[in-house]
């Protein structure tokens, strides 16, 4: 028996108010919730599983409340920030490599906030691997961290989100990777596809996944700034005000 065009929209209908929930409890989170002291009371477990789309905003139930930690981490010298640790405003970012949205985002607006905010040691931009679109989103992730590994890892970053396509998910095979690799110069080829194959970076990796879960990030992109959340590949100018707004109270 066909499905109605009734039962479709009730579905549509349905699933769009779950992600408009599960936002709101973001946004809540953030707002009332966050401990501007940015000093975590308890550690998070590393998740077993990649949480799927339909469940991203999910939270664990057994990791800490509310108010119990901050999501920036302004660790000096990690590979996978940009900036200034001591930056006013620090914005981190949950992303997937094969979401189109965060290609858009790495393509139309983040030159823009590096040049006008990072540069100008106004923001740190702090990058968390939310992959939750299959095996190939884990496996970009370690390709990432393994291009961190030789210090490469934004010349990796921004070369995958370039060829990305402006709809639908990139086929990020190991081929792929590797090609990616050679155009962000990264010097061992071998040591990356290493690292890319072996699950020496799944413990950071979840680690990402568990503070995402925790504030009940709905989907990729999505965004904290300074504890107020941005979410979806918003118009630059809508992260120009945040930063510029964030800036201004401090």
């Amino acid at each position: 028996m066909g499905v109605s065009r009734s039962d479709s929209v009730t579905k549509d209908v349905l699933f769009i108010g779950g992600l408009v929930v599960l936002a709101v409890g973001l946004i809540l989170y953030l707002v009332m919730g966050a401990d501007d002291s940015g000093a975590s009371t308890s550690a998070e477990a590393p998740m077993s599983s990649v949480t799927a789309p339909g469940s991203a905003g999910a939270a664990d139930p057994a990791a800490p409340g509310p108010g119990s930690a901050s999501t920036e981490r302004r660790v000096a010298g990690d590979p996978l920030a940009l900036g200034d640790p001591g930056a006013p405003v620090v914005m981190v970012m949950f992303a997937d490599y094969r979401c189109p949205f965060c290609a858009k985002f790495s393509r139309d607006t983040e030159p823009e906030l590096i040049h006008r905010f990072v540069d100008a040691g106004t923001l740190r931009v702090e990058w968390r691997d939310f992959p939750i679109f299959g095996e190939q989103s884990m496996l970009a992730a370690r390709a990432g961290r393994a291009a961190a590994q030789q210090g490469r890892f934004w010349d990796f970053n921004r070369a995958v989100f370039a060829a990305a396509p402006e709809r639908g998910h990139p086929d990020l095979t190991e081929a792929a990777l590797q090609d990616f690799a050679r155009q962000a110069g990264v010097p061992d080829i071998a040591e990356f596809t290493a690292g890319m194959k072996s699950t020496t970076f799944d413990a950071a990796i979840n680690e990402d996944l568990a503070q995402g879960n925790r504030i009940g990030v709905p989907s990729t992109p999505a965004f904290v700034i300074n504890g107020k959340p941005v979410l979806g590949a918003q118009p630059t100018d809508v992260f120009v005000s945040a930063i510029d707004t964030a800036s201004a109270a401090r």
